[in-house]
């Protein structure tokens, strides 16, 4: 399959999809070229809409690529959608940054971190798909594990979960915050 042809067809494929599309998924499609061909066309696709400076681009996002608008105009969309912006209180954010280090962790496990009952703030994140039961604990009442979603990495702008920040990053980041603030 010629090169260009082969692009805008990745392309094409990218703009209906609704989810981030894998290399997987790709080679699905195109099982005659190979996958090194396809992540070398899929590479210069995300270079290009780059270096086009558009108020879109293509990212790699939750183990795959997705057009997706500039973060820069979130707001602007957000008025035009009138939609208010995904927000979660800081409970949730406590909760959901502990399953994203610590996962897969139970129910009890994320309340001894807390040292609060998490119990709705679970239910708020699996209702909104940020986290999901990955199986049961093998012990005694057999509790659920909790683990973060695909949805999760889309929401976040993630890769994987490994673009996560270290924990000595978050560190020297609240540090230089406190230094701002003067706390």
């Amino acid at each position: 399959m010629e090169r260009g042809f082969l692009k805008k067809a990745i392309e094409s494929i990218l703009f209906v999809s609704q989810k981030p599309v894998s290399l997987r998924d790709l080679h699905k499609v195109f099982s005659d070229v190979d996958l090194e061909e396809i992540a070398s066309c899929l590479e210069e696709l995300v270079r290009e809409w780059r270096d086009l400076g558009r108020g879109f681009s293509i990212y790699e996002v939750g183990g795959g690529y997705q057009f997706r608008t500039c973060p820069s105009y979130s707001d602007f969309i957000a008025r035009f959608k009138e939609i208010k912006p995904f927000k979660l209180s800081r409970a949730a954010l406590e909760v959901l940054a502990i399953v994203a280090y610590r996962q897969p962790i139970t129910r009890l496990e994320i309340d001894y971190i807390r040292g609060v009952d998490s119990s709705g703030v679970i239910g708020v994140l699996l209702d909104k798909r940020l986290i999901e039961i990955k199986g049961r604990k093998e012990v005694v009442g057999r509790p659920f594990l909790y683990g973060t979603t695909q949805e999760f990495l889309e929401v976040f702008g993630l890769r994987s979960l490994e673009d996560l920040p270290t924990l000595k990053e978050i560190e020297e980041i609240d540090k230089e915050l406190k230094l701002i603030s003067g706390d």
